[in-house]
């Protein structure tokens, strides 16, 4: 099989927070240093995100602002937690300060009528300052229902999950494992996704065999190739779908093929 998404778009790469200007060469070494440790060709990481080759392309190679959910994903890809280079990918939005540094030489004036407060004053300010945002913190955490929570990820729905991933549109969190097969050396399940509306293949195999996940639902077929070596990846893109009945989930190991689905019942079963 050929890696790639199939019957997929490549997303909008100019509606997504992506800028034709030019990035710092630091975030896009990163960038590049994150896109090797994945081991992914550009194509495949064009069949595993929902951005094409060329967007990829000029991604890597500083010539375009990355949007957020791409830099996000390539971390992923990699195996890295994605907050230092989102953290880099912000700071690279900054504007640089406008305007000469002050002069080192020069002391800064002090306004009128301002005079230097003695040491132990300050300490004392300093000490209250720190006792207030304390008692802040532990009055917040001591709030009914606990420590606060961040709000749940956004996910997608339906249509709109179409070629996305499930870790990254968060739909694996109410995963349901619908069937399973087992091979010699690997596993191959189908999972669905109640909240989502979608379903996708998860293969459990070695990370240095080489691998391609697939799901079909008709003549719909995503699929997701991963080139072995200890680079990762186990799951095809989702496939927008009302049931996970008549949905077919496949991996191809070391060249040896395996299915598994949830195939739909006839009336008489029912």
């Amino acid at each position: 099989m050929t890696a790639g998404a199939e019957g997929t778009a490549s997303a909008d790469e100019q509606g997504d927070g992506t800028s034709s200007a030019r990035m710092d060469e630091p975030f896009v070494a990163e960038l590049r240093d994150l896109k090797k440790r994945t081991g992914l060709s550009l194509a495949a990481l064009a069949a595993r995100t929902p951005y094409s080759k060329s967007a990829w392309h000029r991604y890597l190679n500083g010539a375009q602002r990355p949007p957020r959910s791409a830099v996000e994903a390539l971390a992923r890809l990699a195996g890295d937690d994605p907050a230092p280079i989102l953290a880099q990918w912000e700071a690279a939005d900054r504007p640089a300060a406008v305007g000469a540094p002050p002069c080192k030489d020069r002391p800064l004036a002090r306004p009128a009528g301002i005079r230097a407060l003695p040491l132990p004053v300050l300490a004392l300010i300093v000490t209250v300052a720190a006792v207030a945002l304390a008692l802040v913190a532990a009055h917040r955490s001591a709030a009914p229902g606990g420590a606060r929570q961040a709000p749940p990820a956004s996910r997608c729905r339906g249509a709109s999950c179409q070629g996305q991933q499930p870790d990254l549109s968060a739909c694996d969190r109410d995963a349901q494992t619908k069937s399973t097969v087992r091979a010699a050396s690997y596993a191959v399940r189908l999972v669905y996704s109640p909240s989502c509306g979608a379903a996708w293949a998860e293969v459990q195999a070695p990370s240095s065999a080489a691998r391609v996940v697939s799901v079909r639902s008709g003549q719909d077929v995503l699929s997701a190739a991963y080139p072995g070596g200890g680079s990762g990846g186990t799951e095809s893109p989702l496939i927008a779908v009302t049931s996970p009945e008549g949905v077919e989930a496949c991996a191809e190991v070391d060249g040896k093929r395996a299915c598994t689905g949830l195939y739909a019942r006839s009336a008489d079963e029912r």
